[in-house]
């Protein structure tokens, strides 16, 4: 089924904003694209939008249909040479007001796919000695604000995996690194809540893919693990 030897990343996550903007880029610098989210109808446009890009609908929170997808990817594309983990589990609440459900739900989402994708996808980059694995993350990884006790937690386990991760993977030169997005990310739903921010309050998706992109370049010789972006005027 493997028609084309361009390099493949694969994403997770692929909203209308960061990950919609990340498959563009990887998609224009000559990638072919493998793209994950629930929305099917999304995806099946960006499809039809971008040659080299397969839709795979999935939800990464439900361990067995990844591992079926990821099964599918590699059938149908091969083995990822990056893979970008975007998708997102949140909820908003202070620990009495959430369940523990939820909580158990965005772990799955935010940490247990992580896992699932590592250990499916990266042991062919430590065969051929490269690759990149890219975690997006928010500030909710370095602090549990009250009203965030559903998703903190989540994320900062994410955070700590990826490090673990990056320990090991990258002496065997597979590039691990985690993108914290301190920032209030310009999609529609965002442009609505806070209608009177001037543009320069909202990070913009394409430059989030253009940090990504440049870490997947970066000489192994000056690797990033942690990284920060925001804009200007954000006050941290």
């Amino acid at each position: 089924m493997i028609e084309n030897t361009a390099p493949l990343a694969l994403v997770t996550g692929v909203g209308p904003g960061t990950g919609a903007a990340m498959v563009r880029r990887f998609a224009r610098e000559g990638y072919r694209v493998a793209m994950l989210a629930r929305d099917a109808a999304r995806l099946a446009g960006l499809e039809a939008e971008l040659s080299g890009s397969r839709a795979f609908p999935c939800d990464v929170g439900d361990a067995a249909a990844l591992l079926a997808t990821l099964d599918r990817v590699e059938l149908e594309m091969g083995p990822p040479d990056v893979v970008v983990h975007n998708a997102v589990g949140g909820a908003w609440g202070t620990f009495g007001e959430i369940t523990a459900e939820t909580l158990t739900a965005n772990f799955q989402v935010n940490t247990v796919a992580l896992l699932h994708l590592a250990q499916r996808l990266t042991p062919a980059m430590v065969e051929r000695g490269s690759g990149a694995l890219i975690v997006t993350g928010n500030t909710a990884a370095w602090r549990g604000k009250a009203f965030f006790a559903g998703f903190a937690p989540t994320k900062a386990a994410q955070r700590i995996l990826a490090e673990a991760m990056a320990r090991d993977l990258g002496p065997k030169g597979v590039h691990v690194a985690y993108v914290v997005i301190d920032a209030v990310i310009d999609v529609p739903w965002t442009r609505q809540r806070f209608a009177d921010a001037p543009d320069d309050f909202f990070i913009q998706p394409d430059a989030i893919a253009a940090e990504v992109w440049h870490l997947v370049g970066q000489d192994r010789s000056a690797w990033s693990f942690n990284v920060e972006i925001r804009p200007f005027r954000e006050t941290w």
